[in-house]
């Protein structure tokens, strides 16, 4: 078992047994999204946005414009820290302060760098577009050199991180059990829908096996 090693970076204080520094694990939760959540700080300020992201090995991938703030903010920083978190149930208590929630989370820590390189950005993207959806690179046309050019490729070298996930019941007083009280889960997953066509050629498509297989692996 390979795990990240330990700092005060991401060490993890509370709740330190649902913590976990695998690097498997780690990457499983990575997996299992397409959104995770980029700080920053621009003007002194501290934001945090909504990204999604490829990866591949350590690496992670973020692309936007040449004028995007965030990714621009990241390279003159040289630093970067992203969380994706994936919520798994509601848990309902007996008493308020007991309520919670299940979640599988990670916090990555690492370095930034601008992909320069030609052939390195167009592995850059058919990674994020096959960690979208696997198959999808090769069932759409080709990038044109204009919107490469346009494109800003940013790679995040994860250094460090750790990984927090709940995944058990109901934690009440132990007096509190015998309440008439309803407490228990209520279990929230990310669904997909059956794919709708866009207007023109394809409402007369057949729609790809790349689209339905990820249909039919995620719709329930």
């Amino acid at each position: 078992m390979k795990e990240y090693p330990k700092s005060e970076l991401n060490k993890i204080k509370r709740g330190h047994k649902r913590g976990t520094y695998d690097i498997e694990k780690i990457n499983t939760i990575l997996d299992a999204g397409f959104i995770g959540y980029v700080s920053y700080v621009y003007q002194d300020r501290p934001i945090t946005l909504p990204m999604a992201y490829g990866r591949q090995g350590n690496k992670i991938y973020l692309h936007g414009s040449h004028s995007n703030r965030m990714l621009l903010s990241l390279l003159k920083a040289k630093n970067i820290s992203m969380t994706v978190m994936h919520l798994d149930a509601l848990v309902l208590a007996r008493s308020g302060l007991h309520h919670s929630v299940n979640y599988r989370s990670a916090a990555l820590f690492g370095t930034v760098r601008k992909v320069v390189d030609q052939e390195e950005k167009k592995a850059a993207l058919l990674c994020f577009m096959e960690h979208m959806m696997k198959g999808r690179w090769d069932g759409i046309r080709s990038m044109h050199q204009a919107e490469l050019d346009r494109t800003l490729v940013v790679e995040m070298t994860i250094e460090t991180a750790s990984a927090k996930i709940r995944d058990t019941g109901v934690a009440d007083e132990p007096e509190d059990y015998e309440l008439d009280v309803w407490a228990g889960l209520v279990p929230i997953k990310q669904v997909a829908e059956y794919p709708i066509p866009d207007i023109g050629k394809p409402q007369s498509m057949e729609i790809p096996k790349h689209i339905i297989d990820f249909y039919q692996a995620n719709k329930n």
